[in-house]
Order: structure tokens, then C-alpha cells, then sequence
């Protein structure tokens, strides 16, 4: 057994999230599909260097796409994360840099979310996580897109007395209002040339630090540090499957 692999608790959280198959010839085993698309994720690892005892790379890749477009991933992330604590939000964005292979994708009208600046081809996570540091919402951009374009998808499922931190970078009137209209309080700082200052908690803003810890935690999945894939689609499902595996210790670590 891999230490990359699902432990028997983690196994069991999962296992009446997959989707059923009632008819026809009988699915490769879950759990070491599943196995395997971790041990791709967290070592960094191509598909075509798969180990033996996951069975076919072929089978867990064509899983791992199918299952994109069928929506499952989406909704063992909803799943996993439905427990969140939402009396506090934070929502912050991290840099990744994408492997050159990563632009070979097919041009077109499809958005790759790929940036070019002198570093080199660079990608964008954005993150919204709980109070306790784990992940509620995802999402991707290019590498020089600016952090409050997003904000609309992730910022959309907000709550009476809930409180949202963020860095000066998300000070705009139209995310402070979107933030309010939902009956939630932004705990943002006011950049330097805003004339009117808003109410702001320093000590409230020091937790945003739980943010910094879990894009420090997600870049140990080597997938998600470095990015290898073309679509965007498919790096997206690897950094949900990080914040899942996120969750799942959290899980167990309190069991």
C-alpha cells in the first residue's frame, strides 16, 4: 500500500458518494481507480508512469476525464465540504507556474487560463476556505488576471452574519456591495487613495492567515505546485481532489 493511497476511513467517506452502476458489465474497482489518481496527483507524476498494482493508466485516466464531464467530481466536492464552517470566509488567490507541455493544447475559442509574464506561463487558484482554513469554493484564471474577476462565482453563496476576509486587492466598491447584498460583512482594508475608509478589524484580519496555510498545504500535491495538464478542466478536478483530500484528514483527525 502506497502512503499516497486512501486509508480505510477516507475510503469509507467516499465510497457512497460514487455514482452507481446497476446495469452492464461491473466497474473497475473504485478504490484503486481512485488510488491511483492520487498517486498521480500528489506524486507529479505522468499518467503514463502509473505503477502496475493501479491497474491500466488508461482506466484510471479515461475515469478520471468521464467522471469530469459527468459533474461527479463536482459533486464530491459539494459532498465533502457541505459541513463548512461559514461564520468566517476568506478568499485569496495563489500563482502557479504551468509546465511547458501545458500549452500544447488545441487553440481555439476554449479558455485554457494560461498567462505569459516574464516567469514564464503562469496559472491563477483562487480559493474561498472556512474558518477553519479548509476549501468551500474553487476556481481558475489566468496568471495576470486580476483576483477580483472571479469573485462573482466563489462570493455567490454567502449568508446573514457572516463575516468575509480579504487583502486590499479585492477593495471595490462593487465587491463590498455584492459581499452586503447578501447580508454578509466584508473585512477588507481600504487601499491607500480610498478617501472614504470602511470599518476594519485588524484582529479579525489576522486569521486570513488560514488561507496562506492551505495554498501551502494544496502545493504539496505536486500536480497542483507545478501545472502538467492542457485543459483547464482537468487541472481544476486536481486541485479539487487536493482540497478533498484536505478535508478527509481534517475528518479523520478529529474522529
Amino acid at each position: 500500500m502506497s502512503r499516497y493511497d486512501l486509508t480505510d476511513f477516507e475510503w469509507r467517506v467516499i465510497e457512497p458518494l460514487l455514482p452507481n452502476k446497476p446495469r452492464g458489465v461491473p466497474r473497475v474497482d473504485d478504490r484503486r481507480v481512485l488510488n491511483g489518481t492520487f498517486w498521480v496527483l500528489r506524486s507529479g507524476a505522468p499518467w503514463r508512469d502509473l505503477p502496475e498494482r493501479y491497474g491500466p493508466r488508461t482506466t484510471c485516466y479515461n475515469r478520471f476525464v468521464r467522471w469530469r464531464r459527468a459533474g461527479v467530481w463536482d459533486r464530491l466536492m459539494d459532498a465533502i465540504t457541505a459541513t463548512h464552517n461559514s461564520d468566517i470566509q476568506m478568499i485569496d488567490s495563489t500563482s502557479v507556474r504551468a509546465h511547458q507541455r501545458a500549452a500544447t493544447g488545441k487553440k481555439g475559442d476554449r479558455d485554457h487560463c494560461l498567462g505569459r509574464s516574464r516567469g514564464g506561463l503562469t496559472t491563477k487558484i483562487h480559493a474561498v476556505v472556512d474558518a477553519q482554513g479548509l476549501p468551500i469554493r474553487l476556481g481558475l484564471t489566468a496568471g495576470q488576471a486580476h483576483d477580483g474577476q472571479v469573485v462573482n462565482e466563489l462570493l455567490n453563496h454567502l449568508g446573514p452574519h457572516m463575516i468575509v476576509l480579504a487583502d486590499k486587492a479585492y477593495d471595490a466598491d462593487r465587491i463590498r456591495t455584492l459581499i452586503e447584498e447578501q447580508g454578509a460583512t466584508p473585512n477588507i482594508p481600504a487601499k491607500s487613495n480610498r478617501k472614504w475608509k470602511p470599518c476594519f478589524s485588524k484582529r479579525l484580519y489576522r486569521k486570513r492567515n488560514l488561507i496562506e496555510r492551505f495554498f501551502s498545504k494544496l502545493k504539496h500535491f505536486r500536480r497542483v505546485a507545478t501545472r502538467y495538464d492542457k485543459l483547464a478542466a482537468n487541472f481544476l478536478v486536481m486541485v479539487q481532489l487536493a482540497s478533498m483530500r484536505l478535508w478527509l484528514r481534517a475528518y479523520e483527525s478529529t474522529t
